[in-house]
Formats: structure tokens, sequence, C-alpha cells
């Protein structure tokens, strides 16, 4: 089985590239090879590639500077999947896709589940729920997978911002306010990796087993500025020396953006176990081998 990645340089994409060897030949597709931002380049490429499965991670994630820069996230987000879910269903070939939370307004305290309706807050959020549309337009086989707060050890995200800071700030201020669930893109792979695994020739009648969208998260929750001192404490316990020496929580009005953010994160996880037997891992415990991967970094 040929197996298309796209997004390879990002997080999920990096992992997920990593993570399903096991199931088969793996197409590591970046921007050269499938760029989201020319659509009409996408069929020729696709039909060159010619895979089996696709999973497409790939996405335009500059939440703030989307704001101004809506046209080119909505053709990434929204317009660039809709053609290749369309390819995928002319061609038969399963589409696995990954959204967000911020399809969401992050009111309340309640968890969203699949069918929560979707009310983003901001271009990004907007563009990602044009790109789910679109998926469910083209009528093949898909799997729609939303998730949030996701960081790794190498990348550009959270955890490695605060790491960077608390080596040479004394003082960090940090959201307290908004609540979710950090999650490691190796959880994302890992859990995507096993629904594919448990039957990888009957990929449509498992994803229409979920309505053909779940929502993977790590379990639990937290602040922001609770994962940032988890993130202090932890590199502080594998012997890394740091400046910071407090954590002042914010709220969000106290630290504006450009872009809208929810605060409420939370994901409802019912369907992953329901539909695919599956409970993620709580975000403290997967936390702990990035936390390992970074300060060895650190130390070298």
């Amino acid at each position: 089985m040929r197996i298309l990645v796209t997004g390879v340089t990002g997080q999920v994409g990096n992992a997920l590239a990593k993570r399903l060897g096991r199931l088969g030949d793996v197409v590591p597709a970046d921007r050269s090879v499938l760029n989201l931002a020319e659509p009409g380049t996408l069929p020729e490429a696709l039909d060159r590639l010619s895979p089996d499965l696709i999973l497409n991670p790939a996405a335009y994630t500059a939440v703030d500077r989307a704001e101004d820069e809506r046209e080119l996230a909505f053709i990434v987000n929204g317009e660039a999947p809709g053609v290749i879910a369309r390819w995928a269903s002319r061609v038969h070939v399963p589409l696995v896709h990954f959204s967000t939370d911020y399809v969401f307004d992050g009111q309340g305290e309640t968890p969203s589940h699949e069918d929560s309706p979707p009310a983003p807050l901001s271009v990004y959020g907007a563009s990602k729920l044009a790109g789910e549309e679109a998926i469910r337009a083209g009528n093949g086989p898909h799997l729609i997978v939303r998730t949030s707060w996701v960081y790794a050890a190498a990348g550009a995200n959270f955890l490695r911002t605060i790491a960077h800071f608390a080596c040479e700030r004394t003082e960090l201020k940090v959201v307290a306010d908004q609540i979710g669930a950090p999650t490691a893109a190796r959880v994302i792979a890992d859990t995507v990796a096993s629904i594919l695994a448990a039957d990888s020739t009957n990929l449509p009648q498992r994803f229409a087993r979920a309505n053909g969208l779940v929502n993977i998260a790590a379990s639990g929750q937290t602040s922001w500025h609770g994962f940032a001192v988890r993130i202090v404490d932890g590199l502080r316990a594998r012997g890394i020396e740091l400046a910071v020496q407090s954590i002042a929580p914010l709220r969000t009005e106290e630290l504006p953006t450009r872009a809208k953010r929810p605060n409420n994160s939370r994901l409802d996880m019912t369907r992953l176990s329901d539909a695919f037997g599956l409970i993620t891992p709580s975000w403290t415990d997967s936390l702990e081998p990035e936390l390992d991967k970074l300060a060895r970094e650190m130390r070298s």
C-alpha cells in the first residue's frame, strides 16, 4: 500500500511519516511535491504519485497572520483539501484529513463533540471549517480528525517557545483561562495508525462507523499556564538550568492577539472509544517523552 503523507515538514506530518512505515510504503510530500497554495496543480501531482491512501495534515497554521492573509488561508485550508477529496473520491482512495478545535467558538466548559455546531472565531478556524465541508462534499471515503494544542519536541510550538524563554527570562506571563489538552504529535500519529492498522482493507466502512469525523486529543485538561509550569518543572527535573523564577497567570484580555482564540478547547472523545476502541494517554504522561528529547537537545 502506497501511503501519501502531506506536510511532512510539520509536526503531525513528520510524526505520521515515521509511524506509518509499518503499514506500507510511505510517500512523504512536502510543498515541493504537493503545493496546496496552488490547488490547480494537485490532480496531476496525485495522478503521478498514485497513492492507495492519503493523509493530509498539511495546512496554513499562522493563526494571527491569517487575519491579514484570508485568501491564502482559505486556498490552502479550504479549497486545496476539496481538490484532494474530489480526486480521492474519483479513484476510490480513502482520505484522512486533519482539522482543529478552532472550528468552535469555545464557549462554556463542556467538551465539544463531533456534532457540536461549529462557530469559528478566526479566519484560521473558518478556513479549516471550509476544508471539512469541502471534503464531505467530495463524497468519498474520508475521516476528518479534529485535534487541539499540538506540540512536539521539534518544530515551532508552545513547548519549545516556553523552553526558549525560560532560558532567557526570569519571569514568564502565560494565559491561564484558556483550557484544553496539550497533545503530542506522536499521540495523534499513534492513534491514527491504530485506526488504520485495525483493518486497512476496510477503511471506508471503518470511517463510516465514525460518520467520517472523530476527535483525537490527549486525555485530561489544563491551561496554557499549567502547561508552561509543567514544562519548566520537567526540564528542571532533567537537570536543565533555566533563568525563569516565576510564571505569572494572565487573563486572555491581558494578552491581546490578532486572532481570537477559543477559551474552551476541550474535545469529547467518546466517539474515538465507541467507534475504534481507542483511548489516548493523559497529556501529562505523553509530555514526558517529549521533555526527554528536548532536554537531550538542550544539553548537547
